[in-house]
């Protein structure tokens, strides 16, 4: 459990450094995206054979990095919503 905490900040953090601009997020944003991300790539190298969904491995990790940085860019539209439709007079 703990190992799978450390891979989700590990691949929140990349996937951050990857997207260019700034994001707002926080350390527990950037966990759970990472999370969601190290659980898709997981999913995602198991459908394709390559090893189990809990188990860490290059191409879970790299499918894991590249839904983090969707998801990002998913959480930005999501939260930028609300702010950048107000009128500005």
């Amino acid at each position: 459990m703990i190992g799978f905490i450390i891979a989700g900040l590990i691949i929140g953090a990349l996937a951050r450094l990857i997207k260019p601009g700034r994001q707002n997020l926080g350390i527990i944003a950037t966990l759970l995206l990472g999370l969601v991300g190290s659980v898709i790539g997981g999913v995602i190298a198991n459908l394709l054979g390559t090893g189990d969904i809990w188990e860490l491995n290059t191409l879970g990790f790299i499918v894991a990095v590249i839904a983090s940085v969707l998801l990002i860019g998913v959480a930005e539209g999501v939260a930028g919503r609300g702010k950048g439709n107000q009128v500005r007079r």
